[in-house]
């Protein structure tokens, strides 16, 4: 169970932890992502056009695939956190700051993963058994042991796109004391 000992949030200092796009209606959300891109200071600034259509779809997916493992998400679209450290996160952001929560502090029911980032994870066709997947809290420390921690044997990324384990925060809860 150590490897599931903490979670880390990565964020900018400026706007402050757990701000997520997919809460906001889609105008706004927009909005702020072109102002990002026209600002040309972090990771977001580099997303495609239809990132938000993108992502909301596969937010609706990870949900739906969670629920059917026994998951009850209180949220519509979930934030998101990394089983443990990743450090090269820190460079997605102008003042980077984090967090860090114990993976305890959250119910099984409300915290899913993925092996990899959300969008490589459901949207790579290259046949590894991990992608278009969601795991409960049981089943990562199983995919954990089958293929280690991303973090660990693809520090640099040549590997392939699994460079953490997400974890995906569909209760509020636990997060409330920082927002």
């Amino acid at each position: 169970m150590n490897k599931l000992a903490l979670l880390y949030h990565y964020y900018d200092k400026a706007t402050g932890p757990f701000q997520n796009l997919s809460d906001l209606p889609p105008q706004e959300a927009e909005q702020i992502l072109n102002d990002l891109r026209h600002q040309n200071r972090s990771f977001a600034s580099k997303r495609s056009q239809d990132y938000l259509e993108i992502r909301r779809s596969l937010e609706a997916k990870a949900r739906e695939l969670f629920i059917q493992k026994g998951g009850k998400p209180s949220r519509a679209y979930p934030h998101y956190m990394t089983l443990g450290e990743c450090p090269w996160l820190l460079d997605w952001y102008p003042e980077a700051k984090s967090l860090q929560l114990s993976v305890d502090q959250f119910n099984a029911e409300g915290i899913s993963f993925t092996y990899g980032d959300l969008f490589p994870t459901m949207r790579y066709k290259d046949g590894k058994p991990y992608r278009n997947q969601v795991y409960t809290k049981d089943e990562i420390v199983r995919v954990i042991e089958q293929f280690g921690m991303p973090q660990e044997w693809n520090t640099s990324g040549d590997k392939g796109p699994e460079r953490y384990i997400e974890a995906q925060i569909w209760d509020d809860k636990p997060i409330n004391i920082f927002t």
